[in-house]
């Protein structure tokens, strides 16, 4: 019970000191894993770990927590589940809307990582060929997991952020799948590498069964859950378990399919229009937060002294190490991003950026475990846990502590954050936010109503699906550019919260919100007089002026005085509403409540207000007021 408890509290604690310190939540859970294992036996009085993953004998009486078949199957469960929650992120839209170099790079990059890897582990560890080669083909994948805390941390620019990301979601079932059929073929054939009939009748029963297993397995849990034929209240769990029976069924049915067939239902069921999605992931996430912290420190702890004298002992290890870091990665990048709009430095950081995960690690302590306990034993197998935990380890170390120099070095971090962050994606918003995309900024959406996202993303706006209270905004790394925040939702509640929590993150160069319909009541000098939106308007009149007259146009104002007038003339005409003043060198600023405030007007500047289109005699009007 002890060691149970302390693996769930360790694994947590470790991810909130990931958190903390900004680094992958990776890098603390193995180190933990490590003191608690192989480590511990320095200093403990019986040479024994603090935690032994594998129930074993000893003089004393049995110590560990896992007979090892146990131990086995939940590896195996636990990857499973891991790799279908990873299936429901990746979407078929998004995938056709990632460049060339992405696809080259999960295809192209990983042969060369396949093939590079397991020619040097083997003529470098004089391992056998089998076991060369399903090292390559575990090192392939550069999971999401461990490349989003970089992201999140670090802001780089839309290029290189974009593919290290979408290179993380998509290669880590096709890792997955390549580990898989190399790991059959190695079975197979009894520890070699000989294409016999029969390992490539196992090929194909992988392929298959994972294929259509997982595939039908999606279809009925869609159809299940569209007729509401489970309870709201079972749904995550009824989720988990029925991830779980076609795991073991199609295990069943052939031997290591399950893996395939789990990341094959996730990808199919998370592209299909599943009522309450969302709730399955957000459950599915958090199961995949415990049962990551949970592997890593069993997985580590599992590594025995002798493992890491493998490596100590043979300087080889570390040539290996430097091959796959040095050589392949950047061929493989460099091959898959030849044409691409990657420019060099931008190519040498996507290089030096290539973190191992825990489908890498996870899927070796499985095929490690296995192969050593198979009848006959494969020879070599022992070096397969080591080689890929020294290249998890050092990957992760060497990216978590010189990525954000890297990235300054080569320059490929954001020149400046002045992208617009719009909290409410109502009809006023998308207005508002389509005009300022059009000038040139990267403006982003979010909203908890998916039927304004979707009309947003249908004006070709950048939006995400988002609520503020339970989703935290700083995990999206597409908001790391944001320097100006927009509170414009119905609720004066909802817009001061927004302000309050991210104006820090960001609002650096301004955060502001609407007032609300009591507020507008008030005197003007009642007010807040920093951080508003819009003094003369509020969220219903912003919106009916742009269902009425859904457009933002501009009107010249070169004086003080003519602007002033101008405001005035827009704010009190209920076909219109004041926005922005835009100075001729760019710059746009929410209109202040005194125009004192701003910088000196000068000939060009231009107010930007929304609704009707003033006529040109009712501008001259306006003008002619001047005395």
């Amino acid at each position: 019970m002890l060691e149970l408890a302390g693996i769930i509290v360790l694994g947590i604690m470790a991810q909130w000191v990931a958190w903390r310190i900004k680094v992958p939540a990776i890098l603390p859970l193995i180190i933990i894993g490590l003191l608690v294992g192989p480590v511990s036996t320095f200093f403990t009085h019986d040479g024994q770990k603090l935690l032994e993953p594998l129930l074993t004998s000893t003089a004393d009486g049995s110590v560990g927590i896992f007979p090892g078949k146990y131990l086995f199957s939940f590896v195996s469960l636990a990857i499973g589940i891991i790799l279908f929650e990873g299936g429901l992120t990746l979407k078929r839209k998004e995938i056709a809307g990632v460049g060339s170099a992405i696809l080259k790079m999960i295809t192209v990059g990983s042969l060369i990582t396949f093939v590079g890897a397991g020619l040097a582990a083997h003529y470098l560890m004089d391992l056998n060929w089998a076991v060369s080669f399903l090292f390559g083909a575990l090192i392939i994948v550069t999971g999401p997991t461990v490349i989003a805390p970089i992201l999140q941390n670090i802001p780089l620019n839309r290029n290189v952020a974009t593919v290290l990301k979408w290179e993380g979601i998509l290669i880590d079932p096709i890792g997955a799948l390549v580990a898989v059929l190399a790991f059959e073929f190695i079975r197979s054939a009894e520890g070699g590498v000989e294409f016999t009939s029969h390992a490539l009748v196992s090929f194909f029963q992988i392929l298959f069964i994972g294929l259509g297993v997982g595939a039908v397995a999606a279809l009925g849990l869609y159809q299940l859950i569209k007729r509401e034929l489970i309870p709201h209240y079972l749904l995550n769990v009824f989720t988990l378990a029925f991830v779980l029976l076609i795991f073991v069924f199609s295990d069943v049915l052939a031997h290591e399919s399950g893996l395939l067939s789990v990341v094959v239902m996730g990808m199919v069921l998370g592209n299909m229009e599943v009522p309450r999605l969302k709730e399955i992931l957000s459950f599915k996430e958090s199961l995949s937060v415990l049962l990551i912290s949970i592997l890593f420190i069993i997985l580590a702890a599992l590594i025995d002294i002798e493992d890491i004298n493998i490596i100590i002992s043979d300087w080889w290890a570390l040539g290996l190490f430097l091959i796959i870091v040095l050589v392949l990665r950047p061929l493989g990048v460099f091959v898959s991003t030849y044409d691409s709009e990657l420019n060099f430095r931008e190519k040498i950081f996507v290089s030096w950026v290539g973190p191992r995960g825990i489908v890498a690690a996870g899927i070796a302590s499985l095929f490690g475990l296995s192969l050593t306990a198979s009848e006959p034993t494969v020879e070599d197998a022992e070096y397969l846990v080591p080689l890929v935990f020294m290249i998890v380890l050092g990957t992760v170390l060497i990216n978590a502590t010189t990525a954000r120099l890297v990235a300054k070095l080569l320059g490929v971090t954001l020149d400046a954050s002045d992208g617009i962050l719009i909290i409410g994606a109502n009809g006023a918003s998308r207005i508002m936010g389509q005009y300022l995309q059009q000038q040139g900024r990267h403006v982003v959406l979010i909203d908890n109503n998916e039927g304004s996202i979707r009309r947003a993303k249908e004006m070709g706006l950048e939006a995400f699906n988002v609520n503020i209270y339970t989703d935290d905004l700083e995990d999206h790394f597409e908001l790391l550019d944001m320097g100006y925040m927009i509170a414009m939702t119905s609720s004066a509640d909802i817009n001061q919260y927004a302000v309050r929590k991210y104006q820090k993150i960001f609002g650096e160069n301004g955060s502001f919100r609407l007032l609300s319909p009591e507020e507008l009541k008030q005197d003007r000098s009642e007010l807040p007089q920093r951080g508003i939106f819009s003094y003369t308007d509020d969220f219903l009149n912003f919106n009916e002026v742009a269902r009425d007259y859904p457009m933002v146009n501009e009107v010249e104002a070169n004086s003080r005085e003519d602007l002033e007038r101008m405001i005035d003339r827009v704010a009190v005409n209920n076909q219109t509403a004041p926005l922005f003043i835009r100075f001729p060198n760019g710059v746009l600023e929410p209109i202040p409540p005194a125009l004192d405030e701003v910088q000196e007007i000068v000939e060009g500047t231009r107010l930007i207000y929304l609704g009707k289109k003033l006529e040109e005699a009712s501008i001259a009007e306006i003008m002619g007021e001047k005395t």
